[in-house]
């Protein structure tokens, strides 16, 4: 399967041609976050200490908020053809083509930071050896702080699943589906580049997101009314770069990249400061026209943690192959 889809798609090759390929003195790393994200500012930083050591030759050079216009869906698909010579990656976009990436960590399974923390190495150790399999090498890692992901919506305040039955939500992963589906929630996946117009034009009445970054992609402008619902732990992003190209790469390269990739997880991986961002980021929404209601109920908080984890198990499940012994290495790691 995985040969097929590393040759099937001819669009892709494509791509790669209309690109071309890079000149030797410029490595181009692609980005999908939005410029305004703060792991973007970080991923500047990490290309501004590469060249720093490399003295640019060669190059790398960041091009974020997909301005390559390669989906994020795609990564396992155009980064070992030579699309680019550097990806962030996400696991969780990626289940339509790695489906045991997307059940590695089910958002909303882990709730504290104290079980993320010990969660997190065991999943690094996972997707190292799960992209090794596609054919990409793993080079960096930038963590995810512990987001508390709320629900908002265009016309009026939802803070119950109950309420919840009667809305178009949009999520931006399947385990999300699954999971609203299980609560009787009509639930679809839309990018976050689609999800304004979405809002705006009212194929949604509702999105899921986390409030720290709402401001990034404008959300305060389609959605006047946000509650909480749970808090997320997701496993970090990973900066890939195919394995042929890395084998083939100098050694002053590959210790400038990983040199600036221990200090970029270095100045990533710390959460002491995640609810006094979060609660900031509530007050500054608030202050550009957001309503902000009441939590949603307890009961509807542990109702959602138990769905959630019944879709980890089936998701898994389906999944096969190296699936199910993942989420028993995640758990095992976390004491559960």
């Amino acid at each position: 399967m995985k040969n097929f889809l590393h040759s099937l798609s001819a669009g892709l090759t494509a791509l790669c041609i209309a690109f071309g390929p890079a000149s030797a003195e410029e490595w181009r790393f692609n980005n999908f976050l939005p410029e305004a994200r703060p792991e973007t500012a970080e991923l500047e930083q990490f290309v501004a200490d590469v060249n720093g050591a490399l003295g640019g030759n060669p190059e790398f050079v960041l091009y974020s908020g997909g301005s390559l216009g390669l989906p994020n869906t795609d990564t396992l698909r155009f980064l070992p053809k030579g699309a680019v010579e550097m990806s962030l990656m996400w696991a969780n976009y990626l289940g339509r083509d790695a489906p045991a990436l997307s059940s590695v960590v089910v958002q909303g399974t882990i709730g504290s930071i104290e079980e993320f923390e010990k969660a997190i190495p065991e999943v690094r150790k996972i997707y190292e050896e799960e992209f090794a399999d596609w054919g990409v090498a793993s080079v960096g890692y930038v963590a995810i702080p512990m987001l508390s992901v709320s629900v908002f919506c265009r016309d009026e305040p939802v803070n119950s699943i109950e309420a919840l039955k009667s809305k178009k939500l949009r999520v931006w992963a399947r385990d999300q589906v699954e999971t609203f589906t299980r609560l009787g929630v009509a639930a679809q996946i839309i990018p976050q580049e689609e999800m304004y117009v979405a809002l705006k034009t009212g194929v949604v009445d509702c999105a899921l997101y986390p409030a720290l970054y709402a401001h990034t992609v404008s959300l305060q402008e389609v959605a006047k009314y946000a509650s909480f619902l749970y808090p997320m732990a997701s496993g970090p992003y990973v900066i890939g770069v195919a394995a042929d190209r890395w084998a083939e790469t100098g050694s002053d390269v590959k210790d400038a990249v990983a040199k600036a990739a221990e200090d970029l997880w270095n100045r990533t991986n710390q959460y002491e400061d995640d609810f006094e961002r979060e609660l900031k980021a509530r007050e500054d929404l608030v202050a550009a026209g957001v309503t902000w209601g009441e939590d949603f109920p307890q009961e509807d908080r542990e109702l959602f943690v138990s769905s959630v984890t019944e879709t980890w198990e089936m998701l898994a499940e389906e999944a096969g192959g190296n699936a199910p012994s993942y989420r028993e290495r995640v758990l095992k790691a976390i004491g559960r």
